[in-house]
């Protein structure tokens, strides 16, 4: 029987920081619009963290089911399945009861909304919703993976990004407009560099089990490359946004301080490879959440 900690394990809270970014990053626009709910900010972050545990919980499954956990050559942490503290039939009932847990908060948090957005708004949002959910499970898992097809970067960007910041924006101001639009995108291509770092330490081992990556196709030296270029993209969603929508006073822009963070870095990543790259997931993973608390922090 699974213990405690080997569920809180197979939940990987390192990765949850970033989840927390997007709803946190979501609800401080609205609040700089004058739209603030702290119900709808609770349920947005129950739900992402939520979301977060279900895919990686899905992700363990898939790759554990594909053997890409079992080659002996995986240069990350050791797994829940791969330990053998979980079974395969345990982890299937609690991806299951994930979902449904996830289905009743996302419904819970778009019905709060009902009456301001209409029940147009209220049947797209839960199929966005349906949506997030399916991205989670079928990153890994099932014979048409997406993640296995070389299209992990652009999903995570997407669910991890636009999807949950601008989603969690309109249901606090109950209308949608291009104000989250830079930062949703900026916080989408720190998912894409977590998913990077990742792709980068197993490159040699997904490619010994047929996972078509970005840093797979790129080669380790280029990925290191298209990271920068990821990590430049970033700054300038960010500071884009400042320079529209909130360009005075000048203290709004200090949380370009927080950028230093991820380029020092890099001077390390490059210089890196295999499980040496491993702790600068969670580094990627915590500058996320610190980048987006200084960011509300200047902008309201």
């Amino acid at each position: 029987m699974p213990s405690l900690k080997n569920w809180i394990s197979a939940f990987r809270l390192r990765t949850l920081f970033l989840a927390t970014s997007t709803v946190i990053l979501g609800s401080s626009l609205a609040w700089h619009d004058g739209m603030f709910s702290i119900v709808t900010f609770l349920l947005a972050l129950i739900l992402a963290i939520s979301l977060q545990i279900l895919s990686n919980m899905a992700n363990d499954l898939g790759d554990y089911k594909k053997g890409t956990d079992i080659t002996g050559n995986r240069k990350g942490p050791t797994r829940a399945l791969q330990s053998g503290y979980i079974s395969i039939k345990q982890m299937k009932k609690a991806v299951i009861f994930n979902t449904i847990w996830i289905a009743i908060i996302g419904s819970m948090l778009v019905f709060y909304s009902a009456e301001f957005i209409g029940w147009k708004s209220i049947i797209i949002m839960l199929i966005i919703g349906l949506f997030c959910i399916l991205a989670a499970i079928f990153y890994t898992l099932g014979k048409h993976s997406y993640g296995y097809k070389g299209w992990g970067d652009f999903f995570a960007f997407l669910f991890f990004g636009p999807v949950p910041v601008i989603g969690t924006y309109f249901l606090h101001v109950h209308s949608i407009d291009f104000h989250p639009v830079l930062p949703a995108i900026g916080v989408g291509l720190i998912s894409t560099m977590i998913l990077n770092i990742n792709n980068m330490r197993d490159i040699d081992n997904d490619l010994a089990s047929g996972k078509i990556t970005i840093a797979g196709r790129l080669g380790l030296k280029n990925a290191k490359i298209y990271h920068l270029i990821l990590m430049g993209l970033m700054c300038f969603c960010f500071i884009g946004y400042s320079i529209m929508y909130a360009p005075q006073p000048w203290y709004r822009f200090l949380y370009v301080l927080v950028f230093l963070f991820p380029f020092t870095m890099f001077f390390e990543i490059y210089h890196k490879s295999g499980k040496d790259l491993d702790p600068y997931l969670k580094y990627t993973s915590l500058f996320s959440l610190l980048l987006v608390i200084a960011f509300a922090l200047c902008i309201n």
